[in-house]
């Protein structure tokens, strides 16, 4: 499913007309959210979230703190709730014996770096970890689940889309209100050029409630196909939250895109789909490249046929990441 244009740029009838439906969206939530009462794992847990719906860059930024917790000696473990998946957990997300449709794409990415949880119930996936051996948790959205306590709460935020037309479901992307996902949340992770006012924005809301919530500059660096790939002529894929950030990226790296296809996050390709894709890329003297969350979602036998362009988070200030994982990193 892609959003629909109004949630970016606001403009037009439709969020006026979808406002009534936005603040019973919001009501739901809030209500949730104070009438469940949270448990409290037997480990820290991390989460790792955003306040829009779609791609703002959560799996890389958890990703990333894995990498930093395991280089500080920590036992981590992901936690997922498997977005589609067939799997309800918890499950141990096994690579070789299962595929994206037993556990989703962004399990299988974080299964390649750490053992990786897949639980609908989040309360009984923390413990499933905690039993094996986790001495942190991190987990891969669930900002808004009220029924697991987060010792931690990172709020990522795309530099670039921002908070969209600020607006709540189904009126615009947010899940909940700025004001509100800040009231919870421990710092604000800000990735690439803040080109929508979102330190402002944060700043603001912070200052209306009389404190502060840190905010953590990250960009997304391309990974080591790049010197593969640059100077390349290339036919484009991807089905994220934003395609358009992958097109952008293989343009930094110097690929010239012959052609490109955005598809709906999740987007689970058919055999036809990327046979057409590749044709194309070989009529167009090109090689087709998508990245490295669509390649879980492709059939196995067209995944040779394919490049891959991976992207890593890079921290702006480790020191400031370091301040706010001090807590559980002492607990853990």
């Amino acid at each position: 499913m892609r959003a629909p244009e109004f949630w970016r740029d606001g403009h037009g009838v439709a969020p006026l007309l979808l406002a009534p439906f936005a603040r019973v969206y919001e009501a739901a939530g809030a209500a949730r959210r104070a009438l469940v009462r949270p448990l409290k794992a037997p480990v820290p847990v991390i989460c790792v979230g955003n306040l829009v719906a779609g791609g703002a860059g959560k799996t890389p930024v958890a990703l990333a703190l894995g990498a930093y917790l395991k280089e500080l000696g920590q036992e981590v473990h992901f936690l997922t709730r498997g977005y589609g998946a067939r799997e309800r957990g918890p499950i141990r997300v096994d690579p070789s014996r299962h595929d994206v449709r037993d556990v989703a794409d962004e399990a299988l990415l974080l299964a390649g770096r750490a053992p990786t949880w897949v639980a609908r119930d989040r309360v009984a996936g923390a413990i499933a970890a905690a039993g094996a051996g986790a001495r942190i948790i991190v987990m891969d959205d669930g900002f808004q689940n009220p029924t697991l306590v987060k010792d931690i709460s990172f709020l990522v935020v795309d530099g670039a889309s921002g908070f969209g037309n600020g607006r709540i479901i189904p009126a615009g992307p947010l899940r909940e209100s700025v004001a509100a996902g800040l009231r919870r949340c421990s710092a604000v992770v800000l990735i690439g050029e803040d080109r929508r006012g979102v330190a402002a924005r944060i700043d603001g809301e912070a200052r209306g409630r009389g404190g502060a919530v840190p905010v953590l500059r990250a960009r997304l660096a391309p990974g080591p196909e790049t010197a593969e790939l640059s100077g390349r002529r290339v036919v484009a894929f991807a089905g994220i939250g934003r395609p358009e950030k992958f097109f952008a990226t293989l343009a930094e790296i110097g690929c010239t895109i012959a052609a490109r296809h955005g598809f709906g996050d999740h987007h689970l390709y058919t055999p036809d789909e990327i046979m057409g894709i590749c044709e194309q890329a070989h009529a167009l003297g090109a090689v087709p490249v998508t990245t490295r969350k669509d390649l879980v979602r492709l059939p196995e036998a067209a995944r040779p046929m394919v490049k891959v362009l991976s992207v890593d988070l890079r921290w702006q200030d480790e020191e400031a990441l370091a301040s706010i994982l001090g807590p559980v990193v002492s607990d853990g």
